[in-house]
């Protein structure tokens, strides 16, 4: 199956010299939405992972199917003042701009092995952000799986050598 023709890319959003790769012809289709679930969950089995973070917004759509899948808990990452208990926090850099993530505080456990979750790795800059609160929060990282890599942003140097699946190479 062709998912790279499901991804439709749309110039200057959102803002002028950014190329925004639009996942949701993938999610209107329910047999390239499968296949990537299972692509997923074959990348994802043999880090074993007992939990999995991921950040809103489209980092949840896939995340949840493959947790479901796996048999694992999922704990969202959201930005500031979505979550209602007490937070663990990270500033980073975007590839246009900064953002914050924040993780419940007791959303893992010490011996959870986490795999994180995403539509996209770009700079690497929220996959990092991630894996920095799992760590925080005294977790191990088992992995990241991602539907697509923007090559040209080199986002897996900012991975430090953690374990990365990627469908789609763009």
């Amino acid at each position: 199956m062709d998912i790279n023709a499901l991804i439709r890319r749309v110039p200057d959003y959102p803002q002028p010299g950014i190329l925004f790769y639009d996942i949701t012809p993938l999610l209107a289709s329910a047999e390239g939405f499968a296949h990537v679930t299972d692509w997923m969950v074959a990348a994802a089995r043999p880090l074993r992972p007992t939990m999995i973070v991921a950040a809103e917004a489209r980092g949840f759509l896939f995340a949840a199917p493959l947790a479901q899948r796996l048999g694992i808990g999922l704990a969202p990452v959201r930005k500031p003042g979505k979550l209602p208990c007490a937070t663990l926090s990270i500033s980073y850099a975007l590839e246009y701009g900064t953002s914050t993530l924040c993780l419940h505080k007791d959303a893992l456990r010490p011996d959870d092995r986490v795999l994180i979750v995403d539509d996209v790795l770009a700079t690497g800059g929220t996959a990092r952000a991630m894996a920095h609160l799992v760590r925080q929060s005294g977790a191990s990282v088992a992995g990241c799986c991602m539907l697509m890599e923007l090559d040209a942003l080199n986002g897996r140097q900012a991975l430090d050598g953690i374990p990365l699946s990627v469908l789609l190479h763009v």
